[in-house]
């Protein structure tokens, strides 16, 4: 047999590709064949072949990647394809192992969903796909899986497993079908036997073979038999003492290998070595071999004290992932700064790839993540996703602005004024409480509103798109997404149809059709088979309302990826860097650079977290012949130590935290720091994680934001406050800098609930009604607050909650005007909701000072009482008193002064909170100030403070500082963001101000 290896230092590809031109020659390059591992080390393979020739034209062999075969392959192999049953459609074989799911419903403590029986679907899949790949006929070996001991609880188990030992095998039997593993496991063997009947005539090789179950070995071993066969393997390690190599774990980098060629029956010192490594790879290779020793030979660790030879290695132990990627960046973007030298990323963390190609951007480097994404998280899966969960949602504010707002959201229009106007119904319709279900409710919302228009602003914040009038746009709206829009249940096919019809009709543009926008590129092309596939196979599932949809996609897009180059979307006229790689481990496999770094290498990333699945423990895995878990440890070792020894210069880097959370180190570096402390060494620190302080600090020490100070012309400055706005002067002049003087108002909340602004409302609106109407009894301030509450249209659960609440307060109340009537009688007149202006005199002119009482009282002696509703927090009476909270002292002093229209000049005997939140204290009424002889003075001091405040910001030197008083900062602020109050205010705590 011919079988070599070529060592883990070399490039790969490039060696294959150097050997076959020196053994076939310019004349036959073309001829033969070679198998690889997958079609992404076939396409690894032919760069190889292209970098050899460098220019030369020449016919490349063909490559095969017998990981994913089909009859195509088979029969590019030379021989022809056995005659078996086709292979089940994936979507067809997930929809009916999902039926079968559903229908072994008593086999739950609830019976499960359609979007919770797909994943399971998917893992009975696994299941068998892994079973039949190992050659372990699951009928026969899981009834004995069992422990003796856990029989009664495993018999469960194999009942539900039934669909894979006999329901599913006999839906194939009748379906004349086979499963997509066992078809090709099947073919593998039938091209094995094939070739060793009747041996090829033209070169053969298979290359890259890390690991293999029975089929891939079989294909092996008469490649390897064949007069011109060539089997080379990557990586042998020839260092190995033997008696470790014969015992090696599951979790051990050579444990594939070894598999391998146990399983071709050939002893490791059989392997030929092909080339030949550089001293300071070599030296590196000794020192991976020693690190990744099993624990049974740990004690070679002690025997030898010689220090190793660290050259080209370099550690990067960043603080968290973000600084982790943008040190990473840095180190790439040094690399490419010499010359034709190749740099790679390789990581199983998407996310860390998709970080390092952002930060990447900052210097202009534009590098594509080759190993993929989601397909949930493409554009076009998303707005799909966001048409259902808007249908779902029943058009609730935020869920259609999302979809709108899209980038392939068109409606037939250009994308921009479809923005533009999806803004406009934002401002008019939908900002504040989310209007009514459905597209109808929100015409009511916008007609309702109607009167009072767009913002003024708009037109410039739209520019340079134009909304369209938003009937118009509303009735475009509802054609789009007339397809979807069923009543009550429909099977799966008919929903999903109506999706993609709909989803079709929203992404039209003006010069564009939606089926172009959506299903262009890779993303799309996986996504419209994927599509195509569910709306042929799903008949068979139970029918499903329309808001079951968003769940069922995000089962059926779990798990699925997409290769695309994503970080060119909105670069368009860009080209990605070539000398620049990012890649998974995949990917990685048998790829060379100059320097690449290894990022990610925490526990449960790289290596990954074993998972035996959810149906099989270790032991009964073990027992029914299954591979172990730990495989794919030794998988991901072995990709962990090829990449290590694949480039000169190699960094390895291990965030400390992970999400806020302390990560683990990788097992890998926490044996390389033991077996290097034990010798007095350590791998040296890559200074990245310095260039990155460096980058982001500031020049010079520290300098804190200072707070703003704006100090707007007194011509500018606003001549009328309200008295609420007052107190808000006092706690937050910026606030009324930002309000009055730029112009500036807070949108609503979308979907705002409502809150106690709202329920105060309606409790000013039931107490109106009720003193109007002058019955005072319990049971009509109970109607009252009924009629206000129906008149709200409050989502029925929140109104059943609050109704619960207004009947405790129409209790107090009708309580305390019972004990208020005793004890002073009925005033002689009564104000509800009353306005006031008052004006006087100030350096920059006249101010007025306005403001709205809820309710003012004269009684016979000709002196007021003044009551304010809260159903919030009552301010505290030591507030009141120093004048921080003077809303009604300053009422008081307007009435002094007959500044409530209708109502005579006043003295004020008594000021009163009530607070009526209807909870179990019912209500609280809070007099202030303490000493009720000391509201006059009160009054005058209030109305004294508020005139020299007027006359110090008529100059205009005094500014409209943001929270200028620390304990007296304002409770809820629109403005704070704007005023970087969260800046400046820690360096004042620090300062102690």
């Amino acid at each position: 047999m011919r079988i070599a290896s070529v060592p883990a230092g070399l490039p790969f590809l490039d060696e294959i590709a150097a050997r076959w031109e020196e053994r076939r020659g310019p004349g036959g390059f073309g001829d033969g064949m070679i198998l690889v591992p997958g079609r992404r080390a076939a396409r690894a393979l032919v760069e190889a072949f292209l970098r050899r020739l460098d220019g030369r034209a020449a016919l490349l062999p063909r490559i095969v990647a017998i990981g994913d075969v089909d009859e195509d392959e088979v029969t590019s192999f030379g021989a022809a394809a056995p005659d078996l049953p086709p292979a089940v459609e994936p979507e067809r074989r997930l929809a009916v192992l999902a039926m079968l799911v559903l229908r072994a419903g008593d086999a739950f403590a609830a019976t499960p969903t359609v979007d919770q029986a797909w994943p399971l679907a998917r893992a009975l899949a696994e299941l068998m796909d892994e079973a039949e790949r190992a050659g372990v006929d699951l009928r026969a070996a899981l009834p004995d899986a069992a422990d003796p001991r856990f029989a009664a609880h495993w018999a469960k188990t194999l009942e539900f497993l039934r669909i894979v030992t006999e329901a599913w095998p006999l839906w194939l039997d009748e379906q004349g079908m086979m499963n997509p593993v066992a078809r090709s496991v099947a073919l593998l063997h039938a091209q094995a036997a094939a070739w060793r009947a009747s041996p090829p005539g033209e070169p053969v090789w298979a290359v890259g073979f890390a690991d293999g179950f029975d089929d891939v070995c079989a294909v092996l071993g008469a490649v390897a038999a064949a007069p011109l066969g060539q089997v080379v393997l990557p990586g042998v390690d020839f260092a190995l003492a033997e008696e470790v190599w014969d015992a090696l774990p599951d979790t051990h980098p050579q444990a594939g290998v070894r598999r391998v060629l146990a399983a071709l029956g050939v002893a490791r010192e059989e392997v030929a070595r092909w080339g030949h490594e550089d001293v300071a790879l070599r030296a590196r290779g000794r020192l991976v071999s020693d690190m990744m020793l099993p624990a049974g030979a740990l004690d070679a660790w002690g025997r030898e004290r010689t220090p190793f030879g660290l050259e080209g290695l370099a550690r990067l132990d960043a603080p968290d992932q973000q600084q982790e990627a943008a040190a990473i960046a840095m180190i790439l973007r040094d690399g490419l700064s010499r010359a034709g030298r190749r740099v790679a990323l390789v990581t199983p963390d998407r996310a860390l790839a998709r970080r390092v190609a952002t930060e990447l951007l900052r210097y202009g480097v534009v590098a594509d993540d080759s190993a993929g994404e989601p397909l949930a998280l493409t554009p076009p899966a998303v707005f799909l996703r966001l048409l259902a969960e808007a249908v779902a949602r029943d058009f609730a504010p935020v869920a259609l602005l999302a979809l709108l707002k899209h980038p392939l959201a068109g409606l037939g229009m250009t994308p921009g004024n479809c923005r533009a106007s999806a803004r406009r119904l934002e401002r008019m319709a939908l900002r504040g409480p989310a209007p009514p279900p459905g597209l109808a409710g929100i015409r009511a919302a916008l007609a309702a509103k109607a009167d009072a228009g767009d913002r003024p602003e708009a037109e410039t914040a739209d520019r340079p798109d134009q909304p369209e009038a938003l009937p118009v746009f509303l009735d475009r709206l509802d054609a789009a997404l007339r397809p979807v829009m069923v009543k009550g249940s429909a099977s799966l096919p008919d929903l999903l149809t109506g999706l993609v019809r709909a989803a079709e009709a929203l992404a039209a543009t003006d010069t564009r059709t939606g089926a172009e926008r959506l299903w262009s590129g890779a993303e799309g092309h996986a996504l419209s088979r994927l599509m195509a596939g569910l709306i042929v196979h799903t008949a068979i599932l139970p029918e499903q309302e329309r808001d079951q949809l968003p769940a069922f996609l995000l089962s059926v897009f779990a798990g699925r990826m997409v290769f695309g180059q994503k970080v060119l979307r909105g670069r368009e006229g860009e080209a990605v860097n070539p000398r620049v790689a990012i890649l998974g481990v995949l990917e990685a496999r048998l790829h060379a650079a100059d320097l690449v770094v290894l990022g990610g290498l925490n526990e449960g990333i790289w290596p990954p977290a074993t998972d035996p699945g959810p149906w099989l423990s270790r032991p009964m895995r073990r027992r029914a012949g299954l591979p172990s878990p730990e495989r794919m440890i030794g998988a991901s070792a072995h990709d962990f130590t090829a990449a290590l020894l694949s480039a000169p210069e190699v960094v390895l880097s291990a965030p400390a935290r992970r999400e806020g959370a302390p990560a683990v180190p990788a097992r890998w570096l926490v044996r390389l720091d033991a077996l290097l402390g034990g010798r007095g060494q350590s791998v040296p620190l890559h200074p990245a994680q310095g260039w990155q302080a460096l980058l982001d600090q500031p020049d010079g020490p520290a300098r804190p934001v200072a707070a703003p100070a704006p100090r707007p012309p007194v011509a500018l400055r606003p001549r009328r406050l309200s008295v609420t706005e007052i107190e808000t002067w006092l706690r937050d002049p910026y606030a009324i800098h930002a309000r009055h003087v730029l112009g500036l108002t807070a949108l609503p909340a979308l979907e705002e609930a409502a809150d106690r602004s709202d329920i105060g409302l309606i409790v000013h609106e039931g107490l109106d009604a009720w003193l109007k109407r002058g019955d005072l009894r319990e049971d009509s301030l109970r109607a009252a607050f009924g009629t206000a509450l129906e008149a709200r249209s409050l989502r029925p659960a929140l109104a059943a909650w609050w109704r619960v609440r207004l009947g405790r307060i129409a209790e107090w109340v009708a309580e305390r005007e019972r004990m208020r009537a005793a004890a002073g009688g009925a005033p002689v007149l009564r104000a509800l909701e009353v306005r006031g202006r008052h004006e006087f005199a100030a350096p920059g002119g006249t101010f007025s000072l306005t403001g709205r009482a809820d309710r003012i009282e004269i009684g016979a002696d000709g002196r007021a009482t003044i009551i304010d509703y809260k159903t919030g927090a009552l301010p505290s009476v030591k507030d009141v008193e120093a004048g921080w909270s003077s809303q009604l002292v300053l009422e008081a002093a307007m009435l002094a002064e007959g500044a409530f229209g209708g109502l005579p000049p006043a003295a004020t005997a008594a000021l009163l909170y009530w607070r009526l939140t209807g909870d179990r204290d019912r209500g609280e009424e809070r007099a202030v100030p303490k000493n009720p002889a000391d509201l006059p003075d009160l009054v005058a001091r209030s109305m004294g403070r508020l005139r020299e405040r007027v006359a110090a910001f008529d100059r205009e030197e005094t500014p409209y500082r943001a929270h200028p008083h620390p304990g007296q900062a304002p409770r809820y602020t629109d403005y704070a963001l704007l005023a970087r109050v969260p800046e400046w205010s820690v360096a004042r705590e620090e300062d102690g101000a």
